[in-house]
């Protein structure tokens, strides 16, 4: 320690007692090994403090009073002749002070680290792993009624679903035929088509009106399966609204009216996810339906489509009408129209 090599030779006269009832004697200290040395007039020595151990009974007044630790009743007084032994004994003090472990502080550090943890997985790993397990443990019954009231939501806005029987009945003919489940047509609504949790599909009627052969309303279909496909609709869902509509569907198989709202103002408001081309013209294949049309019916001039239109999996090969004319004249009037 460079402070005790400094002050290794300093000596100084001070007065000691041994307990509170005996008289002070004249000692001479020394500074030692770590320790405060204290001997008589003859050399003789009468105590060793551990300089780790000295406290001063009045810091900031003089004479200096030392003491060693948890014994205030021996006392070490340094007059103010002695200023350098005090200034000596107070550097060490400081100085062996400053080196000793913190065990506190290295309590507070792990706690304050274990928090942090804490915190890192709140934010981090505990939303995922809910949704996951979320996803997991809510039965399709309970997703198709999610689906239904969300689509409540959206006729608020759209009007109500389209309901012409005849027009019904066609539409379910084309759910069977691209394996879509239900679908519904909604007259005004702010995207061409979306999907909902409860494989629930919806389509504006314009995508029903405004082409001349069905394979423009069966494309919106299978590109919303081709986006079911690469994210669970109920994921979604639990993402826009929270984790503590997360939690609350995990422990009461419930979402509040205010989450559904803003879920269904989401999908009126928000671009739907464009599906990778790829997946898109798998699910074309599946269904053994020409994706040209649908990506002209995108894009007139097809720039922004070519790729559905280079990959068409049914380019060159005969196919089969997706539905009869006269049902398709039917699926047209589904709303009246």
């Amino acid at each position: 320690m460079t402070a005790l090599t400094k002050y290794a030779r300093l000596e100084a006269t001070a007065l000691w007692r041994p307990t509170p009832e005996e008289q002070r004697r004249e000692v001479i200290v020394s500074i030692g090994d770590a320790t405060l040395v204290i001997i008589d007039g003859n050399d003789k020595p009468l105590a060793h403090w551990s300089l780790a151990a000295v406290e001063r009974a009045n810091p900031g007044t003089l004479p200096a009073i030392f003491h060693p630790d948890g014994d205030p009743g021996e006392t070490l007084e340094l007059p103010e002749a002695e200023a350098e032994m005090t200034e000596a004994i107070e550097t060490l003090r400081k100085a062996i002070e400053k080196s000793r472990p913190r065990p506190g502080r290295l309590r507070w550090i792990g706690m304050a680290a274990s928090v942090l943890v804490v915190l890192w997985i709140a934010a981090f790993w505990l939303p995922g792993a809910m949704q996951d397990h979320t996803l997991k443990v809510v039965p399709k019954a309970k997703r198709g009624a999610i689906g239904l009231a969300l689509l409540k939501r959206i006729e608020r806005v759209s009007g109500p679903v389209c309901a012409d029987v005849a027009g019904r009945a066609a539409l379910a003919l084309l759910s069977k035929r691209l394996q879509a489940g239900q679908i519904a047509v909604l007259p005004n609504m702010t995207q061409d088509s979306l999907h909902l949790p409860g494989d629930l599909i919806l389509l504006n009627r314009s995508i029903i009106e405004d082409f001349e052969e069905p394979d423009v309303a069966a494309g919106y279909i299978v590109t919303e399966q081709a986006r079911r496909d690469a994210t669970d609709p109920l994921r979604d869902l639990l993402q826009v609204v929270g984790l503590r509509e997360n939690f609350r569907l995990l422990t009461t198989g419930d979402v509040a009216p205010q989450a559904l709202d803003l879920y269904a103002e989401h999908l009126m408001t928000a671009p739907p996810p464009q599906p990778e081309t790829g997946r898109q013209i798998t699910r074309f294949e599946h269904a053994a339906l020409r994706s040209t049309p649908y990506a002209y019916a995108r894009d007139i001039t097809g720039e922004t489509t070519l790729e559905l239109i280079e990959g068409d999996p049914m380019n060159g090969k005969l196919t089969e009408p997706l539905m009869s004319d006269a049902n398709w004249l039917r699926l047209q009037t589904i709303c009246g129209g």
